[in-house]
């Protein structure tokens, strides 16, 4: 079984995929067992190696989004998986500590691919959803993760792996749980272009940076609780401790100081998305 760091090196799907479209059928992986107890963290021999099968540099093909005559049909018939059916991805960092990953539970199926800084899932859903992919990540204890929308079929697994390094972003500095991308498509549009969120968030909160920090921050903050309380600020106030006519005192002075309404959308839409920039990249604005 390879470690993490070998299997980033053995298991690359560049130039060896044209070598097995060529060479002709390779020997049948083994299916991982699909029988683990809900919640229960076990990894079948199949699932982690990459040893010297090639049926995994199919699979690795297929995330890298490679194309070739048959592959899709050939990975599938050489790794058991249909070509077509629900699939999600999940994409997991490399961390010091992290536990054994899970072979699926649910109905779920999880095949694991490593890489040197992240570990890749592909995740045959049944009649799950991607809501449960993350659950059960969590379950298997702290730890960012991202996991991509329901694609349908193999062919998908490359746009899947790309969404689910989009979700992962959406995670920040120290984010310790996985996450679905469902929800958070502008803020992995913003964590997507850092260059842009950098100057979104200095146009946005620019005029902010001649206030006392304490203030500043107190505004944002607000600003960041009214969001997350659905722009009531009745909700807001009892979140914050504070009574409701504070609450639209602080949205009000912050209105006036970015130039911008939280009543008109597309200046919401920018003041949204800058609180965005500045919780998932710091240093993009120094509030």
């Amino acid at each position: 079984m390879c470690t993490r760091t070998e299997a980033g090196r053995a298991c690359s799907p560049r130039g060896r995929t044209g070598a097995i479209l060529t060479t002709g059928p390779v020997g049948r992986a083994r299916a991982p067992s699909t029988d683990a107890a809900p919640g229960h963290a076990e990894i079948g021999a199949g699932m982690r190696q990459c040893g010297d099968g090639q049926e995994w540099a199919l699979l690795d093909a297929l995330l890298e989004d490679e194309r070739g005559p048959d592959l899709v049909a050939l990975a599938g018939a050489v790794l058991g998986l249909p070509e077509r059916g629900r699939y999600a991805v999940a994409v997991v960092p490399v961390h010091e500590g992290a536990g054994p990953r899970t072979a699926g539970a649910h109905g779920m199926r999880f095949l694991w691919r490593s890489r040197p800084d992240r570990e890749i899932a592909v995740v045959v859903l049944g009649d799950a959803d991607p809501a449960a992919v993350a659950a059960l990540l969590r379950d298997g204890g702290p730890g960012p993760g991202g996991v991509s929308p329901v694609v349908q079929g193999l062919s998908g697994l490359g746009a899947a792996r790309r969404l689910a390094d989009a979700a992962l972003l959406t995670c920040g500095p120290g984010g310790d749980e996985a996450v679905c991308l469902a929800g958070r498509v502008p803020a992995a549009l913003v964590a997507g272009q850092p260059e842009l969120a950098a100057y979104l968030a200095t146009d946005v909160f620019g005029p902010l940076l001649a206030r006392d920090p304490a203030y500043r921050a107190l505004l944002v903050s607000t600003l960041d609780a009214w969001l997350e309380c659905g722009g009531s600020a009745g909700r807001t106030a009892v979140r914050l401790c504070c009574h409701r006519n504070t609450v639209l005192n602080r949205l009000r002075r912050l209105e006036e100081l970015t130039s911008r309404s939280l009543s008109r959308p597309r200046e919401l839409v920018e003041l949204t998305l800058a609180l965005d920039a500045v919780r998932l990249l710091p240093g993009t604005a120094p509030l």
